[in-house]
């Protein structure tokens, strides 16, 4: 039996190598793609292939359009099918909402380059090859940030904001071609702990903790699970939007 295919971008680390090995404990072969981290990619690429899964590990920052190309290209040169694209790769500043003089203009393109342009251009580019899958989906990784409006950044919001807003869109569009979208909350890891700070990182994990209502923030392998009921279970649902914070957004 041939195995089904997906592209996983930003797959080097977080949640991108959880869905990967995710995928790979469920039989998927795998396109791991990464922007500049080869190293750890790889990596995780082994801990695929050691689950029994194929994997192509690739070079493609997602805010270059011709890197989708190649990505969705090398992936049908490779297996003949595509069967699930997952739009993880993401990029944020982190600047205080007040702080306006914090943002510049390039900021924000560049955030919006790679959290909302380039999920459109992978779809764009996986299309043809998704429209010959029994089991064609799209998940794209946004955030509670794009929800509610708390975040990393104002742009990052913004970026997220339309993520979320684009998946309904292309959902209408694009049937039967299922596209969902994962709005995760504060997730446990070393990007958001680098990005605030050891101090800051522990101080926010430890308030959420005591006020929402399931008393947990989210992990890497909580959003991998969120993917794979869309993928696997959500057979009659698309354009919408699961939201993985225990409760946060409740307050």
């Amino acid at each position: 039996m041939t195995k089904s295919v997906a592209v996983v971008t930003g797959a080097s680390r977080g949640v991108g190598r959880a869905v990967a090995i995710l995928l790979a404990e469920k039989g998927w072969n795998l396109t791991l793609t990464c922007s500049s981290s080869l190293e750890e990619a790889e990596k995780v690429a082994k801990e695929c292939n050691d689950l029994g899964a194929e994997t192509l590990v690739l070079i493609a920052d997602v805010s270059d359009e011709s890197k989708c190309k190649e990505t969705v290209q090398k992936t049908i040169d490779k297996w003949k099918r595509l069967d699930v694209l997952i739009n993880n790769a993401g990029k944020t500043v982190f600047n205080a909402h007040e702080n306006l003089a914090g943002l510049k203009t390039e900021d924000f393109v560049e955030i919006y380059k790679t959290n909302t342009v380039g999920p459109y251009m992978m779809i764009k580019e996986a299309e043809e090859f998704l429209r010959q899958s029994p089991i064609a989906s799209v998940v794209n990784i946004a955030s509670i940030a794009g929800v509610i409006g708390v975040g990393s950044s104002i742009a990052y919001v913004a970026s997220k904001g339309a993520l979320v807003m684009m998946t309904k869109s292309l959902a209408k569009a694009l049937g039967p071609i299922r596209i969902n979208a994962i709005c995760p909350g504060f997730i446990e890891g070393e990007w958001l702990k680098t990005g605030l700070g050891d101090e800051a990182y522990e101080a926010t994990k430890s308030f959420i903790e005591s006020t929402t209502p399931l008393s947990m923030v989210c992990n890497p392998e909580k959003v991998a699970k969120g993917v794979w009921f869309f993928i696997e279970d959500a057979i009659a649902t698309t354009g919408e939007t699961l939201i993985l914070d225990g409760g946060f957004h409740l307050k």
